[in-house]
């Protein structure tokens, strides 16, 4: 048996003796479909690290089977923070960091369109006195496929207008895949206000205010088929978001937090026969995926982390 996969089997069975090292905070909507491969892809990479973590799977009330799939896992370090309610994937992401105890909290997109594997790239900046490391599509030496044309020219637009308007010296606000220290969650995501698409931008805006050290650090990126952002849609609201930070800033909206750290420890419902096999059947696809090693959990091809 690899080292992998047996301390796969460990963490998946057996409750953390000690605090997470790594917190790893995954939003979805509607992910039924994927969500097995990307808990795959996460523990098959996290496991071999030889840290304890956690993951957190914080769902924006999907009308799906997301919740189910993975509450059927039976995962035992992993915690569903199931939202009644669509709210936006900022308020998700919000829930999940709140709820982090690692030491290296990261935030990954469902999609993986950033392979989970990088994290060690960003591990390594922050290490050297860091509070947010930023995976960067823009940054020098990053790789980007399949990057539509349209998304191309909205990502683009969007980038000017926030240059223009908030000054913000960084490349890449939206990237799915940034890691944190707890500090900078302490600072951040209790005074984030924003619950849609633009929660990063407001995030690093925050950062930047408070005077935390922020660095973007190239990744590989694969834009990966299903995604729930349309673009041409979001544009606006974005732009409307981008007004709610600079009138927020200037009425000193974020001079104290608007919520505090929590740690909410979910419980399962009881077990039926029926779900009992579906659990096993489930929680079977995701140990294949760490005992082959697929650390791609997506659609396309997988991008390694190049030296």
């Amino acid at each position: 048996m690899s080292h992998t996969l047996e301390s796969y089997r460990t963490w998946a069975a057996e409750a953390l003796h000690a605090e997470p090292f790594y917190s790893v905070v995954v939003p979805t909507y509607n992910e039924e479909r994927r969500i097995v491969p990307t808990v795959g892809a996460i523990a098959a990479h996290l496991c071999s690290l030889g840290r304890p973590w956690e993951l957190i799977i914080v769902d924006d009330g999907s009308t799906d089977e997301t919740v189910d799939v993975v509450r059927r896992l039976g995962l035992v370090n992993a915690r569903v923070l199931a939202g009644r309610s669509n709210r936006g994937k900022g308020s998700a992401v919000r829930r999940g960091m709140l709820a982090a105890r690692g030491q290296v909290i990261l935030f990954a997109d469902a999609d993986q369109s950033t392979p989970i594997e990088q994290l060690s790239a960003l591990e390594t900046v922050l290490d050297k006195g860091f509070d947010v490391v930023i995976g960067s599509r823009a940054a020098a030496g990053a790789h980007v496929d399949n990057k539509s044309l349209q998304r191309r020219v909205v990502t683009a637009g969007l980038r000017l207008f926030v240059h223009s308007t908030l000054r913000l010296p960084i490349a890449d606000t939206q990237c799915g895949f940034k890691v944190f220290t707890p500090r900078a969650v302490d600072e951040l995501f209790t005074r984030q206000r924003i619950d849609g698409f633009a929660f990063d931008l407001e995030v690093l805006y925050l950062a930047r205010k408070r005077g935390l050290r922020v660095v973007e650090v190239p990744v590989a990126w694969f834009d990966a088929p299903g995604s729930k952002v349309a673009h041409l849609r979001v544009a606006p609201r974005f732009v409307r978001d981008v007004g709610r930070i600079v009138l927020n800033q200037m009425v000193g909206r974020y001079h104290q937090p608007v919520t505090t750290r929590t740690r909410p420890v979910e419980s399962a419902p009881p077990r039926r026969m029926a779900q009992r096999r579906s659990m096993r059947n489930t929680k079977g696809r995701v140990e294949q995926a760490v005992r082959s090693g697929d650390v791609s959990g997506r659609s396309g091809p997988v991008h390694r982390q190049r030296n």
